[in-house]
Protein backbone atom coordinates (compact mmCIF):
# COMPACT_ATOMS: atom_id res chain seq x y z
CA UNK A 1 0.00 0.00 0.00
CA UNK A 2 1.28 3.41 -0.96
CA UNK A 3 1.67 5.93 1.81
CA UNK A 4 0.51 9.57 1.66
CA UNK A 5 -2.40 8.56 -0.56
CA UNK A 6 -5.74 10.35 -0.66
CA UNK A 7 -8.38 8.37 1.21
CA UNK A 8 -10.68 8.33 -1.80
CA UNK A 9 -8.13 6.16 -3.65
CA UNK A 10 -8.19 3.45 -0.98
CA UNK A 11 -10.30 0.36 -1.56
CA UNK A 12 -11.13 -2.05 1.26
CA UNK A 13 -12.22 -5.58 0.41
CA UNK A 14 -14.63 -7.23 2.86
CA UNK A 15 -15.99 -10.76 2.71
CA UNK A 16 -18.40 -12.85 4.71
CA UNK A 17 -20.26 -16.11 4.20
CA UNK A 18 -23.45 -14.14 3.56
CA UNK A 19 -25.17 -10.83 4.19
CA UNK A 20 -24.15 -10.63 7.87
CA UNK A 21 -20.79 -9.01 7.15
CA UNK A 22 -22.64 -5.88 6.07
CA UNK A 23 -22.83 -5.05 9.79
CA UNK A 24 -19.03 -4.65 9.55
CA UNK A 25 -19.37 -2.58 6.37
CA UNK A 26 -21.79 -0.29 8.19
CA UNK A 27 -19.22 0.37 10.93
CA UNK A 28 -16.43 0.85 8.37
CA UNK A 29 -18.54 3.40 6.50
CA UNK A 30 -19.25 5.27 9.75
CA UNK A 31 -15.56 5.33 10.67
CA UNK A 32 -14.08 5.74 7.18
CA UNK A 33 -16.76 7.31 4.96
CA UNK A 34 -14.27 8.36 2.29
CA UNK A 35 -12.88 4.92 1.34
CA UNK A 36 -14.25 2.64 -1.36
CA UNK A 37 -15.54 -0.73 -0.16
CA UNK A 38 -15.88 -3.91 -2.21
CA UNK A 39 -18.05 -6.47 -0.42
CA UNK A 40 -18.35 -10.15 -1.26
CA UNK A 41 -21.13 -12.17 0.35
CA UNK A 42 -20.90 -15.89 -0.40
CA UNK A 43 -24.66 -16.29 -0.13
CA UNK A 44 -24.71 -19.42 -2.29
CA UNK A 45 -22.67 -21.32 0.31
CA UNK A 46 -23.81 -19.74 3.58
CA UNK A 47 -23.32 -20.71 6.38
CA UNK A 48 -19.61 -21.44 6.76
CA UNK A 49 -20.00 -22.30 10.42
CA UNK A 50 -21.26 -25.83 9.79
CA UNK A 51 -18.55 -26.70 7.25
CA UNK A 52 -15.28 -28.60 7.77
CA UNK A 53 -12.03 -26.72 8.39
CA UNK A 54 -10.72 -27.73 4.95
CA UNK A 55 -13.82 -26.39 3.22
CA UNK A 56 -13.80 -23.11 5.18
CA UNK A 57 -10.17 -22.49 4.21
CA UNK A 58 -10.96 -23.20 0.56
CA UNK A 59 -13.96 -20.89 0.54
CA UNK A 60 -12.06 -18.10 2.34
CA UNK A 61 -9.17 -18.42 -0.13
CA UNK A 62 -11.54 -18.10 -3.07
CA UNK A 63 -13.22 -15.09 -1.46
CA UNK A 64 -9.88 -13.36 -0.91
CA UNK A 65 -8.71 -14.10 -4.45
CA UNK A 66 -11.91 -12.56 -5.81
CA UNK A 67 -11.39 -9.34 -3.84
CA UNK A 68 -7.77 -9.09 -4.95
CA UNK A 69 -9.00 -9.39 -8.55
CA UNK A 70 -11.00 -6.22 -7.78
CA UNK A 71 -7.71 -4.45 -6.90
CA UNK A 72 -8.45 -3.76 -3.25
CA UNK A 73 -5.67 -2.45 -1.00
CA UNK A 74 -6.46 -4.50 2.10
CA UNK A 75 -8.78 -7.31 3.16
CA UNK A 76 -11.22 -7.45 6.06
CA UNK A 77 -12.43 -10.94 6.99
CA UNK A 78 -15.82 -10.03 8.42
CA UNK A 79 -16.74 -13.69 8.89
CA UNK A 80 -15.93 -14.89 12.42
CA UNK A 81 -15.77 -18.49 11.20
CA UNK A 82 -13.21 -17.67 8.49
CA UNK A 83 -11.30 -15.42 10.91
CA UNK A 84 -11.15 -18.27 13.41
CA UNK A 85 -10.23 -21.06 11.00
CA UNK A 86 -8.57 -19.57 7.91
CA UNK A 87 -6.86 -16.29 8.87
CA UNK A 88 -3.36 -17.75 9.30
CA UNK A 89 -3.63 -19.51 5.95
CA UNK A 90 -4.84 -16.34 4.20
CA UNK A 91 -1.99 -14.25 5.57
CA UNK A 92 0.53 -16.80 4.27
CA UNK A 93 -1.18 -17.24 0.89
CA UNK A 94 -1.64 -13.51 0.28
CA UNK A 95 1.35 -12.13 2.16
CA UNK A 96 1.52 -8.92 0.11
CA UNK A 97 -1.87 -7.77 1.43
CA UNK A 98 -2.79 -6.54 4.92
CA UNK A 99 -5.53 -8.89 6.16
CA UNK A 100 -7.62 -8.08 9.22
CA UNK A 101 -9.74 -10.58 11.14
CA UNK A 102 -12.68 -9.84 13.39
CA UNK A 103 -11.79 -12.08 16.36
CA UNK A 104 -8.91 -10.25 18.07
CA UNK A 105 -10.51 -6.76 18.08
CA UNK A 106 -13.64 -8.18 19.71
CA UNK A 107 -11.62 -10.00 22.35
CA UNK A 108 -9.72 -6.84 23.27
CA UNK A 109 -12.98 -4.92 23.56
CA UNK A 110 -14.40 -7.61 25.87
CA UNK A 111 -11.32 -7.56 28.11
CA UNK A 112 -11.67 -3.81 28.45
CA UNK A 113 -15.37 -4.15 29.30
CA UNK A 114 -15.38 -7.01 31.83
CA UNK A 115 -15.34 -6.32 35.56
CA UNK A 116 -15.27 -9.92 36.79
CA UNK A 117 -13.02 -11.48 34.12
CA UNK A 118 -15.90 -13.82 33.29
CA UNK A 119 -16.55 -13.67 29.55
CA UNK A 120 -18.91 -15.59 27.31
CA UNK A 121 -18.44 -16.24 23.60
CA UNK A 122 -21.21 -17.24 21.22
CA UNK A 123 -20.67 -18.14 17.57
CA UNK A 124 -21.11 -20.76 14.89
CA UNK A 125 -20.19 -24.39 15.47
CA UNK A 126 -16.88 -23.98 13.62
CA UNK A 127 -15.98 -20.76 15.44
CA UNK A 128 -16.59 -22.28 18.86
CA UNK A 129 -14.85 -25.52 17.92
CA UNK A 130 -11.74 -23.54 16.93
CA UNK A 131 -11.58 -21.92 20.43
CA UNK A 132 -10.05 -18.88 18.70
CA UNK A 133 -11.62 -16.35 21.09
CA UNK A 134 -10.74 -18.52 24.08
CA UNK A 135 -7.08 -18.74 23.02
CA UNK A 136 -6.81 -14.96 22.72
CA UNK A 137 -8.54 -14.46 26.07
CA UNK A 138 -6.28 -16.97 27.83
CA UNK A 139 -3.19 -15.21 26.48
CA UNK A 140 -4.46 -12.08 28.20
CA UNK A 141 -4.94 -13.89 31.50
CA UNK A 142 -8.71 -14.51 31.25
CA UNK A 143 -9.51 -18.08 32.26
CA UNK A 144 -13.21 -17.91 33.24
CA UNK A 145 -14.56 -18.37 29.70
CA UNK A 146 -17.91 -19.80 28.62
CA UNK A 147 -18.30 -20.81 24.97
CA UNK A 148 -21.58 -21.65 23.27
CA UNK A 149 -22.37 -22.50 19.65
CA UNK A 150 -25.63 -20.89 18.49
CA UNK A 151 -26.08 -22.13 14.90
CA UNK A 152 -29.78 -21.25 14.61
CA UNK A 153 -29.09 -17.55 15.12
CA UNK A 154 -27.79 -17.24 11.54
CA UNK A 155 -30.95 -18.44 9.73
CA UNK A 156 -33.10 -16.43 12.15
CA UNK A 157 -31.18 -13.27 11.27
CA UNK A 158 -31.26 -14.07 7.54
CA UNK A 159 -35.05 -14.47 7.76
CA UNK A 160 -35.41 -11.18 9.63
CA UNK A 161 -36.71 -12.98 12.73
CA UNK A 162 -34.86 -10.79 15.22
CA UNK A 163 -37.57 -10.42 17.88
CA UNK A 164 -40.59 -12.35 19.08
CA UNK A 165 -41.44 -15.74 20.52
CA UNK A 166 -39.35 -17.93 18.19
CA UNK A 167 -35.96 -16.13 18.47
CA UNK A 168 -36.49 -15.67 22.21
CA UNK A 169 -37.10 -19.40 22.71
CA UNK A 170 -33.97 -20.19 20.69
CA UNK A 171 -31.90 -17.64 22.63
CA UNK A 172 -33.07 -19.06 25.96
CA UNK A 173 -32.20 -22.57 24.78
CA UNK A 174 -28.64 -21.48 24.03
CA UNK A 175 -27.93 -18.91 26.75
CA UNK A 176 -29.87 -19.92 29.85
CA UNK A 177 -27.02 -22.02 31.27
CA UNK A 178 -24.26 -19.41 30.85
CA UNK A 179 -25.95 -16.04 31.45
CA UNK A 180 -25.55 -16.13 35.24
CA UNK A 181 -21.81 -16.89 35.03
CA UNK A 182 -20.64 -13.95 32.87
CA UNK A 183 -20.69 -10.17 32.84
CA UNK A 184 -19.58 -9.79 29.21
CA UNK A 185 -20.67 -11.65 26.07
CA UNK A 186 -18.87 -11.55 22.72
CA UNK A 187 -21.18 -11.75 19.71
CA UNK A 188 -18.87 -13.97 17.69
CA UNK A 189 -20.79 -13.83 14.41
CA UNK A 190 -21.68 -10.86 12.21
CA UNK A 191 -25.32 -11.99 12.10
CA UNK A 192 -25.78 -11.84 15.86
CA UNK A 193 -26.07 -8.03 16.25
CA UNK A 194 -29.37 -8.31 14.37
CA UNK A 195 -30.65 -10.34 17.35
CA UNK A 196 -29.12 -8.04 19.96
CA UNK A 197 -32.43 -6.97 21.55
CA UNK A 198 -33.51 -10.57 22.00
CA UNK A 199 -30.11 -11.65 23.32
CA UNK A 200 -30.09 -8.72 25.76
CA UNK A 201 -33.59 -9.65 26.95
CA UNK A 202 -32.47 -13.20 27.68
CA UNK A 203 -29.08 -12.52 29.35
CA UNK A 204 -30.22 -9.43 31.25
CA UNK A 205 -28.97 -5.89 31.66
CA UNK A 206 -25.97 -6.90 33.79
CA UNK A 207 -24.27 -8.60 30.85
CA UNK A 208 -22.43 -6.30 28.42
CA UNK A 209 -22.77 -7.34 24.79
CA UNK A 210 -19.70 -6.93 22.59
CA UNK A 211 -20.14 -6.31 18.85
CA UNK A 212 -16.60 -6.69 17.42
CA UNK A 213 -17.47 -4.68 14.28
CA UNK A 214 -16.77 -1.35 15.97
CA UNK A 215 -13.37 -2.49 17.25
CA UNK A 216 -12.45 -3.89 13.85
CA UNK A 217 -13.36 -0.63 12.09
CA UNK A 218 -11.22 1.30 14.59
CA UNK A 219 -8.28 -1.05 13.96
CA UNK A 220 -8.51 -0.55 10.19
CA UNK A 221 -8.74 3.21 10.71
CA UNK A 222 -5.59 3.19 12.88
CA UNK A 223 -3.77 1.19 10.21
CA UNK A 224 -4.66 3.69 7.49
CA UNK A 225 -3.52 6.55 9.71
CA UNK A 226 -0.20 4.77 10.25
CA UNK A 227 0.21 4.71 6.46
CA UNK A 228 -0.49 8.44 6.26
CA UNK A 229 -3.68 7.94 4.31
CA UNK A 230 -5.27 11.37 4.11
CA UNK A 231 -9.06 11.60 4.66
CA UNK A 232 -11.12 13.47 2.09
CA UNK A 233 -14.66 14.81 2.11
CA UNK A 234 -17.52 12.78 0.69
CA UNK A 235 -18.42 9.10 0.65
CA UNK A 236 -16.60 6.37 -1.20
CA UNK A 237 -18.39 3.76 -3.31
CA UNK A 238 -19.84 0.51 -2.02
CA UNK A 239 -19.85 -2.30 -4.58
CA UNK A 240 -21.74 -5.38 -3.47
CA UNK A 241 -21.09 -8.82 -4.96
CA UNK A 242 -23.17 -11.87 -4.00
CA UNK A 243 -22.76 -15.47 -5.13
CA UNK A 244 -26.54 -15.83 -5.01
CA UNK A 245 -29.27 -13.18 -4.96
CA UNK A 246 -31.85 -14.11 -2.30
CA UNK A 247 -35.47 -13.26 -3.24
CA UNK A 248 -35.76 -10.98 -0.18
CA UNK A 249 -32.33 -9.37 -0.52
CA UNK A 250 -33.69 -5.80 -0.42
CA UNK A 251 -35.15 -6.36 3.05
CA UNK A 252 -31.89 -7.99 4.14
CA UNK A 253 -29.87 -5.01 2.91
CA UNK A 254 -32.11 -2.70 4.89
CA UNK A 255 -31.79 -4.90 7.99
CA UNK A 256 -28.01 -5.42 7.92
CA UNK A 257 -26.80 -2.25 6.18
CA UNK A 258 -29.46 0.44 6.27
CA UNK A 259 -28.60 2.04 2.93
CA UNK A 260 -28.34 1.04 -0.73
CA UNK A 261 -24.97 0.04 -2.23
CA UNK A 262 -23.82 1.72 -5.43
CA UNK A 263 -23.84 -1.56 -7.34
CA UNK A 264 -25.15 -5.08 -6.76
CA UNK A 265 -23.93 -7.95 -8.91
CA UNK A 266 -24.14 -11.74 -8.84
CA UNK A 267 -20.80 -13.49 -9.33
CA UNK A 268 -19.44 -17.01 -9.82
CA UNK A 269 -16.37 -17.66 -7.70
CA UNK A 270 -15.43 -20.75 -9.70
CA UNK A 271 -14.27 -18.37 -12.45
CA UNK A 272 -11.63 -16.90 -10.13
CA UNK A 273 -8.36 -18.82 -9.84
CA UNK A 274 -7.61 -19.76 -6.24
CA UNK A 275 -4.30 -20.11 -4.45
Amino acid sequence: MKENTAGSNISIGVFDSGIGGLTVVKKLREKLPYVNIVYLGDTARVPYGTKSEETIIRFATEDTAFLIEKEVDLIVVACNTASSVALTHLRKAFKDYPIFGVVEPGVKMAIHATQSNSIGVIGTIATIKSHSHKKFLEREGITNIFEKACPLFVPLAEEGLSEGEIPELVARHYLEDIKDHIDTLILGCTHYPILIKTIKKVVGEKVKLIDPSSALAAKVSDFLMSKNIQPVEGNGKLDLYLTDIPPHYHSLLNLFLGFEPDTIEKVNLSEISSC
